[in-house]
Parts: C-alpha cells; sequence; structure tokens
C-alpha cells in the first residue's frame, strides 16, 4: 500500500490520538504516526501543538524516522524557538554518528533551522564536519556555512567559517569543491564586506578548472560561474582558461552550455581582437547554440533571449545559421517573435533576399500580432541593409496590394521610416498609399500617412483635400494624429501658400481655442506666432532638414550590453535587464561586471573594467590621489569621456569612503601634489609623518566631532530649462558632519512627467565622484520641485581640467542625457586632518615653511568688511577646516599662521596680516603646487566675507 493512505484520514480528535501513538514503545507504531503527522503538516493543517512528542522520537537509529522528525522540525522551528533547543543535544550527537548519512542530516537541519538561539550551538559541529573524513559530510556542510551566513554574518566571520571554505576549494572531491564555490559565491553576493569576498587568484582558478570535469551538471554550473568573475592576468591565461572550458559546449544540460559560453564570451575580450584563437572559438560557439534551439520551446526562448544579447556583442558567432531562426508553424507566439528579432540582427546583403523571402511568408500567417512584426521586420531590413531596400519596399508594396487592413496599416508606418532613411528615393509609391487612405483606422498608420502627406505635399496634386478628408473628424482623433494633421499642414501651407491659406487658419482654431490638449495647444500656438511674425524663419524651423534615422535604434546601450554579457544564463539575461533592476528585499552587492575597455587598437587595456570582487585580482587599490594626471588630451577628448559614461555605476565604484592615505613618513608632505605633474622639481625629504587620515583627524585625537558649518555658495543655475527640455537643474556644494554633498533644487518646467535619473561626473582635478545613487522622487510632475542631496567621494578618475576647479557633469531622465558644467569651490576639498603639527609643537610648520621656495610664495590684499578680531576670524576659518597653528603680535599688527590640506594630499601654508580697526587684510600663501594658489585665496575671500 502506498503513502497516500496517510492524506485520506479526516478522524475528529486526531490530535490526541498522534500523540499517543508518538509516545508508542513500538518503532513502527511510531514511524506511521510520524508519517501521518507529516502528511497533516503538508495539507496545512496545524501540528505544532505535537512538537514536544516528535522532538522524543529524534532517540533513534532509524534513518527514515530520523529523517522525518528533521522535516518537521525545519517548519516548526520558527514557531516554537525555545522547544526547538531541546533538540540541540541529538543534533550534536548526531553530527558525531558513525553513519556519514546521519552526520550530513544533522549538519543540514540544522543550518535550515533558521533560529537565532540555534545557530550559536551549530558552530562547533560544523567545523567538525567541514573537515569530516567522508566528502558527503564536506560538501552538506559547505552549504551549511552560506545557510549561517545568511542567518548571522558575523558570526560566520568571526568563527573562521569562511577560510575554511576557502580549504575546501583545495578538496580532492570535486563535488566538494563545487559546493564550497556556491557557498562562496553565495556569501559574496549578498554580504559586502571584504572578508566576505571570494579570492580568486591562478592557483584556485586551476583547482576549479580540475574539479569542473567531474562535477555533477550544477556543480560546473557554479564553478563556471565562478570563473567568469576572474580577470586573467595576460592573454596567454586568458586563452588557457577558455580552452579547458570548451569541451563544456558539448555537455548536455543548457544551463551548462551557457555558463560555459559566458565565462568564453568574456575570456574572448582579454585576447586581440584579431587573434586568430578568437576566430577559431567562435566558430567552435556556434554549434551548441544551434543545438540549444532543438530543445523544448521554454528552453529555446531562453536560448533565444542569450543569443540576442551574444549576436549584439559578436554577430559574426552566428552569421552563417540564419535558416536555424526560421520560423516554424508550431512554435509558441514569444519564440517566433524572438527568432525574428534576431533574424533581422543577422541580416547582411549576403543573406537578405532569403529572410524577406521568409518574413513575406511570414506576413501571410493567421497570428495578427506575428504579422505585424514580420512587416515591420521587412521595414527594419530596409534601414539596415541599404542595398536591399528597393526589394524590401518592393515586397511591402505586394503586402499592400493584399488589401489585408492590419498589413496595410502597418506597411505605411514601416515606408514612411524608409523615406526617412532614403529621402527623395522612394517617392514614387506615394500615389499607391494614398490609394488606402479611406482603410487606415489605427492612429499609428493614420499618423504616418499624414506626415507623408505633408512631408511631400508638393508632390501630390491634392495633398490639401487628402489632409482635409483628416480635419473633419478633428477632435476625434487620437493626439497623436492631430498632432501629426497640424504639423502637415503647417508644411503643406509654406509650400503652397496661396491654396490652403483657409485650411490652415481652421487647423490653427482648433489646435488653440477649441482643444483641451496643453501639447497640442503649445504646438499651435508657437505656429501660428512663426507664421504671423516671420514666414521665412517658420519655413527655416517646420521644413528643415531631418536627421536621416538609424538602423540600430533598437540595439540594447553598449555599457548595459556589456552588463548582461556577464549575466548571461540568468534572468538578468532573459529580462534583458541588470539585476538591480528587478531584484528587490536585501541589499543587493552588485559586482563589477563590465566587460574590459579595449584601446583603439583593439587589445584589451590594462585595467579592464570586469574586475573580481578580490583587489589582488583586479586593478591595485588606487592609493590616495595626490598628483592630478596631465591634461594632455583636448576638450573633444573630455567630451568624448562624458559621453561614454555609464550613468548607472556598479555599486563599489561609489563608496564614500576616501582613498587610502599613504604613508607620509620620510616624504615632503606638500611635495605630493601638482608640482610633479608640472615638471617640478621632486619634493626630497625633510618633512615628518602626516597626521592620521580623515578618520583620524583633530576630532580625533582630541576626542571630539569637529561639527563642519562651512561656507556653502547660494544656489546657482547650473542647466537652463531649453537646453534640456523642459528639466531646470541649481546646485551648490556643501560639507555636513565631514560629508562632501552636491545639493540639487530639480525643476520640471515641461509638460511630462520626468523619472528615471541619474548622474555622473567627468574625470576631474580631483577625483570628485558621486557616492550613492541620484534619488529624486519619481515622477517629477510638470511644476513640481525636488530639492535633492548627493554624497560625494573624491577617489573617482583624476584628469587636471582647465579651469582647475571645472566639473562636467552628465545628468540621464527617461527625455534624454544632458550635460553641464560646474566650479567646485576649493573649500569643499579641504580636510579635516590639515592641522600642521599642533600649538604647542610648531617646529613642523616652521620647518616646512622655510623648506618652500620663497618664489611660492604669493600675497594678495583683501577686505575685511566686518572688522572681526584675529579670534574670531580664526575660528571660523577652522570651521572650513583652515587651521591656524600660531597667532603672533608684530608692530601692532596681528599675525595668523595657518595650514590646510586638500583631499589629494596638497597643502598650503598661511600667513594672514590683519591690521587693528583696517578694512583690509593681507594673506601669504605657500605652497608646492601653485596651480592651486588662486583658488585658495577666493576661498578665503569668500569665507571671510560671509562671516
Amino acid at each position: 500500500m502506498t503513502d497516500s493512505k496517510y492524506f485520506t484520514t479526516t478522524k475528529k480528535g486526531e490530535i490526541f490520538e498522534l500523540k499517543n501513538e508518538l509516545n508508542s514503545d513500538k518503532k513502527e507504531k511510531k514511524k506511521e504516526a510520524v508519517k501521518k503527522v507529516i502528511a497533516s503538516m503538508t495539507v496545512g493543517k496545524d501540528v505544532s501543538a505535537l512538537f514536544p512528542d516528535v522532538v522524543n522520537c529524534m532517540q533513534t537509529d532509524n534513518l527514515e524516522l530520523k529523517k522525518l522528525v528533521y522535516l518537521y522540525l525545519m517548519n516548526y522551528a520558527k514557531s516554537q524557538p525555545d522547544m526547538a533547543i531541546m533538540a540541540v543535544n541529538t543534533f550534536v550527537k548526531d553530527c558525531e554518528d558513525t553513519n556519514p548519512l546521519i552526520r550530513a542530516l544533522a549538519v543540514r537541519t540544522m543550518g535550515c533551522i533558521r533560529v537565532d538561539k540555534i545557530t550559536e550551538y551549530l558552530c562547533e559541529p560544523l567545523r567538525k564536519c567541514l573537515k569530516d573524513e567522508d566528502p558527503y559530510v564536506r560538501k552538506t556542510a559547505a552549504v551549511c556555512v552560506a545557510k549561517l551566513h545568511d542567518i548571522n554574518a558575523q558570526l560566520v566571520e568571526d568563527q573562521g567559517f569562511l577560510d575554511q571554505l576557502r580549504e575546501l576549494l583545495s578538496d580532492s572531491n570535486p563535488m566538494v569543491v563545487a559546493n564550497a564555490v556556491a557557498a562562496l559565491s553565495e556569501i559574496s553576493d549578498t554580504s559586502p564586506s571584504p572578508a566576505a569576498q571570494m579570492e580568486m587568484n591562478q592557483q584556485t582558478i586551476n583547482k576549479l578548472l580540475a574539479a569542473l570535469n567531474e562535477c555533477t551538471e550544477w556543480g560546473q554550473i557554479f564553478i563556471l560561474d565562478a570563473l567568469s568573475n576572474y580577470v586573467p592576468k595576460d592573454d596567454r591565461e586568458a586563452q588557457s582558461i577558455c580552452e579547458r572550458v570548451t569541451p563544456r559546449l558539448a555537455h548536455s544540460n543548457a544551463g551548462v552550455v551557457l555558463s560555459a559560453v559566458k565565462v568564453l564570451m568574456k575570456g574572448m575580450e582579454y585576447v586581440g581582437m584579431e587573434s586568430e584563437f578568437v576566430t577559431t572559438l567562435q566558430k567552435k560557439l556556434a554549434p551548441p547554440l544551434v543545438t540549444l534551439l532543438s530543445s523544448e520551446p521554454e528552453v529555446q526562448y531562453v536560448a533565444l533571449r542569450n543569443i540576442n544579447l551574444i549576436v549584439q556583442k559578436r554577430p559574426d558567432i552566428l552569421k552563417h545559421e540564419m535558416k536555424v531562426f526560421f520560423v516554424k508553424y508550431n512554435d509558441p507566439i514569444y519564440v517566433k517573435l524572438e527568432k525574428l528579432d534576431i533574424m533581422i540582427r543577422l541580416a547582411t546583403q549576403e543573406n537578405i533576399a532569403q529572410v524577406l523571402a521568409e518574413l513575406k511568408e511570414y506576413a501571410t500567417e493567421v497570428d495578427v500580432d506575428f504579422v505585424r512584426k514580420s512587416v515591420r521586420a521587412i521595414g527594419r531590413c530596409a534601414i539596415k541593409v541599404e542595398q536591399a531596400a528597393e526589394r524590401c519596399v518592393s515586397t511591402l508594396l505586394d503586402l499592400i496590394q493584399t488589401k489585408v487592413n492590419y498589413v496595410v496599416q502597418e506597411a505605411i508606418v514601416v515606408i514612411k521610416d524608409i523615406f526617412r532613411k532614403y529621402p527623395n528615393k522612394y517617392e514614387s509609391i506615394i500615389s499607391t498609399l494614398c490609394e488606402n487612405l479611406e482603410s487606415l483606422d489605427e492612429p499609428d498608420a493614420r499618423a504616418s500617412m499624414i506626415w507623408i502627406v505633408g512631408e511631400y505635399a508638393e508632390r501630390i496634386d491634392n495633398a490639401d483635400e487628402l489632409l482635409e478628408s483628416f480635419l473633419e473628424g478633428f477632435h476625434d482623433e487620437s493626439t497623436q494624429v492631430q498632432l501629426q494633421l497640424l504639423t502637415a499642414i503647417v508644411k503643406l501651407f509654406l509650400k503652397k501658400p496661396t491654396e490652403t491659406q483657409e485650411l490652415v487658419q481652421q487647423v490653427l482654431s482648433l489646435a488653440t481655442q477649441d482643444s483641451d490638449n496643453p501639447d497640442l495647444r503649445d504646438r499651435g500656438y508657437i505656429y501660428w506666432r512663426l507664421l504671423s511674425t516671420d514666414p521665412a524663419a517658420a519655413k527655416e524651423v517646420v521644413l528643415a532638414e531631418k536627421p536621416l534615422i538609424s538602423s540600430e535604434t533598437d540595439r540594447l546601450e553598449p555599457t548595459l550590453l556589456d552588463e548582461l554579457i556577464c549575466y548571461i544564463a540568468s534572468l538578468a539575461s532573459v529580462y534583458h535587464k541588470p539585476p538591480s533592476a528587478f531584484v528587490e528585499g536585501q541589499a543587493l552587492v552588485v559586482r563589477k561586471t563590465q566587460l574590459p575597455v579595449r584601446s583603439a587598437s583593439g587589445e584589451p587595456g590594462a585595467t579592464g573594467a570586469t574586475e573580481s570582487p578580490v583587489p589582488q585580482q583586479a586593478q591595485p587599490v588606487q592609493q590616495q590621489q595626490s598628483v592630478i594626471p596631465s591634461h594632455d588630451t583636448a576638450m573633444g577628448d573630455l567630451l568624448g569621456d562624458l559621453l561614454s559614461m555609464d550613468l548607472n555605476p556598479p555599486q563599489q565604484q561609489m563608496s564614500m569612503t576616501p582613498a587610502p592615505q599613504q604613508d607620509m613618513g620620510g616624504m615632503d608632505l606638500l611635495g605630493g601634489g601638482l608640482d610633479s605633474l608640472l615638471g617640478g622639481p621632486s619634493p626630497v625629504a625633510g618633512m615628518p609623518a602626516s597626521q592620521a587620515s580623515m578618520g583620524g583627524g583633530l576630532g580625533d585625537i582630541l576626542g571630539l566631532g569637529i561639527s563642519s558649518t562651512t561656507y556653502v555658495p547660494p544656489k546657482q543655475v547650473w542647466l537652463p530649462a531649453p537646453k534640456a527640455k523642459g528639466l531646470e537643474v541649481s546646485g551648490t556644494f556643501s560639507i555636513r558632519q565631514n560629508v562632501r554633498y552636491m545639493d540639487l533644487t530639480l525643476k520640471n518646467n515641461a509638460m511630462a512627467p520626468m523619472g528615471d535619473f541619474a548622474i555622473q561626473f567627468n574625470k576631474n582635478s580631483f577625483g570628485l565622484s558621486p557616492a550613492s545613487a541620484l534619488q529624486v522622487p519619481s515622477p517629477l510632475s510638470p511644476g513640481q520641485t525636488a530639492d535633492v542631496t548627493l554624497p560625494l567621494g573624491t577617489n573617482g578618475p583624476v584628469q587636471k581640467m582647465d579651469p582647475l576647479m571645472n566639473l562636467q557633469v552628465a545628468m540621464k531622465n527617461n527625455i534624454d542625457v544632458f550635460y553641464f558644467s560646474c566650479l567646485i569651490p576649493i573649500h569643499l576639498l579641504f580636510t579635516e586632518d590639515g592641522q600642521m603639527g599642533s600649538a604647542s609643537d610648531r617646529k613642523v610648520f616652521l620647518a616646512t615653511w622655510k623648506d618652500i621656495p620663497d618664489s611660492n610664495e604669493v600675497q594678495k590684499e583683501f577686505a575685511n568688511p566686518n572688522q572681526l578680531d584675529p579670534k574670531g576670524i580664526s575660528d571660523k576659518l577652522q570651521q572650513s577646516f583652515i587651521f591656524t597653528i600660531a597667532q603672533r603680535n608684530v608692530d601692532g599688527r596681528d599675525m595668523l599662521y595657518q595650514s590646510l590640506k586638500l583631499t589629494n594630499g596638497i597643502w598650503v601654508l598661511a600667513e594672514l596680516k590683519i591690521q587693528p580697526r583696517s578694512p583690509t587684510m593681507t594673506l601669504s600663501l605657500k605652497t608646492r603646487a601653485l596651480d592651486v594658489i588662486p583658488q585658495v585665496q577666493q576661498a578665503y575671500e569668500l569665507i571671510i566675507a560671509n562671516m
């Protein structure tokens, strides 16, 4: 008899009976009772009242009974945490059982019981199981570490389990290695802690590759995913990894194949573009991808979504495999549409005839959505392959002759795009299009036809009659059609003014006086004023030459494509969105997953953007920036950098932690600045070690926190609304609690809501960069203003700007990307550890002042409008991190000796002479980096003027 009998009983008083059976002396009766309890639990009945009785059944040698009891415990331990502790002793005892199955079962169950009180008892058994002689126990314990880390991450790190997991990467059993990799990957993905990151070096990689051949299929996937995050040291290592992974392409599991493809796609980025190795590897990638399309539809769809990314990145891989993407009659619609998209991406002059024949056939199918997409695809082929445009237009005309309503309408929409791509080339077919005017009932088709009539009005004899026929039902049309009709009639008027004056007055009146739509009304008024004030200007605006449309409008943004290539064989590659776009809940630690930047020669750059979470394998950790790289390139290059910036940077790039301070012992503190860049003499020793880094500044030494109330400049308009399609950006900079901020005010002056804001900075003189994503309330409605605070870090890319404090900014929203510049006030970059020496020990300051040449001293006289006393000035300057080292009185004048330090390690020394009751004061500045002196002078002047 089967176990189904346990699910059929519905007796009353069942709990009481089960309780008696669980306490029975007969083992068989006890096992039957536990099975009934599990059956009740499975169908949703509450059997938590039996918790103590079930726990008592743990003391048994019967493996089947023990499994059932553990299953019950996993389900009810959270609701009965105090009772669950009763089972701890049994768990500990079972972890030392002679049977490895029982040891593994015990440690697995303890890991699944998510009760904080139990975790502390789990540590010792888990430690033993990680070193167990049986590989089954070790592989189970490895997974248990990841589960424990999810419950209590700090405990796992403190107990040294991560080190034990890393040791398991060298295990002799491949399944233990695979589970260790899976556990470490899981921990790395969910923990921002550097200690939790998976160390990837050449030795580790060799061990993973050795285990790869003997793992189960899911073990192979874990190892391949780990390999994909490794950055090879050179071309040879990248080739070696690719060669050892290539055999996985022949695996029967689609997951293994796609994971291997991901490793190879990333590996090829580290090998020269023209390399024969890359050509060979691309040929090897085609057959396994084609084989995936013989699977069931669901697997086909996942494969197709991944192939879509691959052909965008490397179309040569599948350029000879067009036929496998031809649609089959019994393919589900989601597979058909995806195949269609890939066919267009692979279309070339060589295969376009074959593709067009297929698409024409698809346009006669019964599935309306598929037919529409097929007709649209013919248009996309015409735009992509210029040599085939005429053939595509001919195919579209044949389809129009079928008089099938939705085919005709879709054809007119794509023909409009073809006219825009190839102006003055295929206008002979307009008469054929006009014949179908009355059959158009969809907004897209009607708007497209109206655009064609307006654009080529001079070639259509009865253009005014055609447009007037649309005007009769103007108020019943959709907004899209109304806007297009308004523009088309104005175009017609500018081309044939004497014949259409009454028509243009009619449409302008309908748009401005009888319409409630603000977009339509505004456009109507603009045209009316243009036509009434300057018809010549109106002609230049309305009839201006239009830019040719591109065939690549449906391609993914290059930075997003590179990121998604790194996520092949995951949900991100199916959604075509990065994980941050759809993973919610607990914080997601996003690894840097960009492919390496290539030089102009096609060779991978030395600083590839794809990084392992471990600093050793990625680029070396950037030391504190004490030299501003020379501005050797033209401003056009900087603009190029800004245009190519990724506006959704990975989280690691947005750390608010200052760059590590260099050890200044034995070197001149003032020597690490601009002069090494400017060709000045390299500084020599003579300066004692610097004070501690930012975290250990003056406030920490005294046991006090310096509360910063630095001068904040008033906000300025950085991006006017006319230059940003209605978005106005005002801003300033400030320091609060020793954190630098960009304070922005965003105002939506447009007529449509705005959202999806992001921001990025170009390389700048001091490495200023956003320390977090831009958080703007979304949507930003028309007329609404939002005040936004963006924390800043100083460990971004550095390049000397002209002017020095210039900051180029890119801001993106759902409408477009906008660019603007602003000036960083230099006092924003003063640090709290800028006190050189102390009031009691002024020798450091004095020695440094003497060490700097007198030629590096610059004086300036400026106003002291409030005629403050020296103490008031000193206190106010200290709030902006300008520290007074000493004060003395010489000939009735007060002399303040001060120091300040910039975020990139440049020191500036100052002497401030204050004459009592005088409206002016004299500032003398000394530094090895003369470039910063004008900005520091301006900072003094502003801070003192605003006291």
